[in-house]
């Protein structure tokens, strides 16, 4: 399938999570505000838990419609 992504490829998921912890990073040790980057560090687990359930329902369907 061309929409599949080779194992060393991030995706977009993958890159919004590196750019969220990269945000809290700056948020917490360059602007000093602390609760605000620890509240943006909590966005990667969202985000990756998020495109995981896409995918397996996308997964669940295609087997779906292969299946009956």
């Amino acid at each position: 399938m061309t929409d599949e992504l080779e194992p060393n490829d991030l995706g977009p998921a993958g890159l919004a999570a590196a750019g969220s912890v990269l945000l809290a990073l700056y948020y917490y040790y360059v602007r000093g505000e602390k609760q605000r980057g620890q509240f943006i560090g909590l966005w990667p687990a969202t985000i990756l838990g998020l495109a995981s359930y896409l995918k397996l329902d996308d997964i669940a369907s295609r087997f779906d419609e292969t299946d009956g």
